[in-house]
């Protein structure tokens, strides 16, 4: 995975011909890397772009994000170059809100590309206290809490160099995520799919189906079977559905041929 329009995006198969882009936002901890192989899986006539925030794998360096409120306008502002055509955007925990957050930014800004929104292993962002507060615990309290989350190697965790790269990445993401303070705006006038883990011990079924109330359009709950890193363990459990949703989305004629 080489090519991208700046350092904040990934592309591993670009096509100047593509209908369609996909954008894909991490979770807490991820990087671009987590897509590798999206774009081999899905029609042709997609173009996937990975999102790279600050702070890890190629942008290891650069100082990270603790608040979504300072990052989407950064964000938008770096991927406004891809923004020229319908493209849709993926967000797994922390990356469903950073992806929501920018949509609405992008509404204000008056750019109405915005096809559908993916959202996966969040609970809607309008329910406050949903989620456990995992950024300030002490470190071995966090690695219990994040075996029993999965998607962390035991090879890291039990790793203290590993930590000590990665913890401080995990907890930043985790800060942004955990911070978030929402402000009501009226639905996005596109449709939302969301998908959550059967076995999550951090998401609700019932908190992941409130994302209903932030579409004015048509919604969609589907659960997969897994942790809270499902995405990781079967991505195809994901990308299929998004096809059909996709196909519905040109039936409609609202969508660009996928």
């Amino acid at each position: 995975m080489a090519e991208a329009i700046n350092k904040w995006t990934v592309c591993g198969k670009p096509n100047p011909d593509a209908s369609l882009r996909l954008f894909c936002f991490p979770f807490a901890g991820g990087g671009a890397s987590i897509f590798r192989g999206w774009a081999a899986l899905l029609p042709a006539s997609i173009e996937v772009y990975a999102v790279q925030l600050p702070g890890r794998e190629t942008r290891m360096r650069e100082p990270r994000f603790t608040s979504v409120k300072e990052l989407v306008p950064e964000l938008m502002s770096a991927l406004l170059p891809a923004l020229d055509m319908p493209f849709v955007f993926f967000g797994h925990s922390m990356g469903a809100l950073i992806s929501f957050e920018l949509a609405r930014a992008l509404r204000r800004a008056g750019n109405a590309n915005l096809q559908h929104l993916f959202v996966s292993a969040r609970s809607a962002p309008q329910i406050v206290g949903s989620e456990e507060t995992l950024h300030h615990l002490p470190t071995p309290e966090l690695i219990d809490k994040l075996r029993q989350l999965g998607g962390t190697p035991d090879a890291i965790l039990q790793n203290p160099e590993l930590q000590e790269m990665i913890l401080p990445i995990l907890r930043s993401d985790l800060a942004l995520n955990e911070r978030y303070v929402y402000t009501p705006e009226p639905p996005l006038d596109v449709p939302i799919s969301a998908f959550g883990g059967t076995q999550d011990p951090r998401v609700r079924q019932e908190d992941v189906a409130q994302w209903s109330a932030q579409t004015g359009k048509t919604f969609s709950l589907r659960m997969v079977a897994g942790d809270h890193f499902f995405l990781n363990a079967n991505p195809s459990a994901i990308l299929q559905p998004m096809q059909q949703d996709l196909r519905t989305l040109l039936l409609s004629g609202q969508g660009a041929a996928v």
